[in-house]
């Protein structure tokens, strides 16, 4: 079984670093992608379910673009 892929970021840190502005709140510290072992040794990364901003056209489904493909 691959390794699991290394953060380039320790977790605590980043979310201290995401949540030191004024009006900022937890979830700006919210994980944007994920990472799981890919082919040939390459790190494979995806946007999180759970994220707020994601690539793309904002007023688009996702299950419509995948159909389009």
């Amino acid at each position: 079984m691959a390794d699991e892929p290394k953060q380039l970021t320790d977790p605590e840190e980043r979310e201290e670093q995401l949540t030191r502005a004024p009006k900022s709140d937890p979830e700006d510290a919210a994980p944007r992608v994920e990472l799981s072992p890919g082919t040939g040794g390459a790190a494979r990364i995806d946007v999180a379910d759970t994220a707020v901003v994601r690539p793309g056209k904002p007023d688009e489904d996702v299950e419509d673009a995948a159909s389009d493909g």
